[in-house]
């Protein structure tokens, strides 16, 4: 006998063409309507104190070992990007607002130690989502989401919003992130943030193009220095943009380099 066929597998990552280019120039939070109606959503994640513990915490403890700054502004920068990257490809607000949350709540897991941050951040989450309400597969989601925004922990785009997490996590490199004041002391990793004076994202549905445009001031950093230390970020990236059926594109100061 032969046995039935099994199911295809759910893409959750299929939408429509259009014909236009959208672009984030600024991080505006919005919540839809259409979202709002179908469950929690980002503003109830920051209203909750547990999160705003967790997040401060993790910005704090990021800092004392002299990382970049992993506080509020990140979150929100993070959580508009994703929100922003699947809302420009077509997606349901629904989908939309999930991945504004996961992006929001990426990095809670530094609260408690930065090796491991982003499983340790996803079963932060699980309660605090389980509290307020979240559908058990959106819970899963957004922990699967978080687990797996880390290049050098493993990650790997795993849903739709995963992919959306991680291509505007990596993103987010600018100059307010550095927290180190003396200039003179900067390590790569400061200089390479602190010469990114412009970050935007780029989405074109009819291209399935997705581009990250930097300005860098080649003069605090060269460019061989970001290439240095963000290489991976951009591959994982890269992986990201496939997973939404769309190719990744780096542009630093008007030349594309991917």
């Amino acid at each position: 006998m032969t046995e039935a066929a099994s199911a295809p597998r759910k893409d959750d990552t299929y939408t429509p063409d259009e014909r236009k280019k959208v672009h984030r120039s600024e991080t505006k939070t919005k919540t839809p309507i259409e979202a709002k109606r179908q469950g929690p959503t980002l503003e109830d994640i920051k209203s909750d104190d547990r999160v705003k513990v967790y997040i401060r915490s993790a910005n704090q403890q990021t800092g004392a070992i002299g990382y970049t700054e992993h506080g509020e502004r990140h979150a929100n920068t993070s959580a508009d990007g994703a929100r922003f990257i699947l809302r420009a490809l077509g997606h349901e607000p629904r989908r939309c607002e999930v991945a504004a949350i996961a992006a929001y709540l990426h990095d809670v897991g530094n609260a408690i130690t930065r090796d491991r941050h982003g499983q340790t951040g996803a079963l932060l989450a699980h309660d605090i989502l389980v509290d307020l309400g979240f559908a058990t597969e959106e819970i899963a989601t957004i922990m699967g989401a978080i687990a797996n925004h880390e290049e050098a922990e493993g990650g790997l785009p795993v849903s739709a919003v995963s992919a959306a997490v991680i291509i505007a996590d990596k993103s987010d490199v600018h100059r307010s992130r550095v927290r180190n004041p003396k200039t003179t002391s900067f390590d790569i990793h400061d200089r390479v943030n602190y010469a990114a004076t412009a970050s935007e994202i780029k989405v074109s549905r009819k291209e399935k193009l997705i581009t990250l445009e930097l300005t860098i001031d080649a003069e605090v950093a060269p460019l061989m220095e970001y290439f240095e230390i963000f290489l991976s970020r951009m591959i994982l990236s890269r992986r990201a943009a496939e997973f939404l059926h769309c190719r990744f594109a780096l542009v630093i100061n008007n030349t594309r380099l991917l």
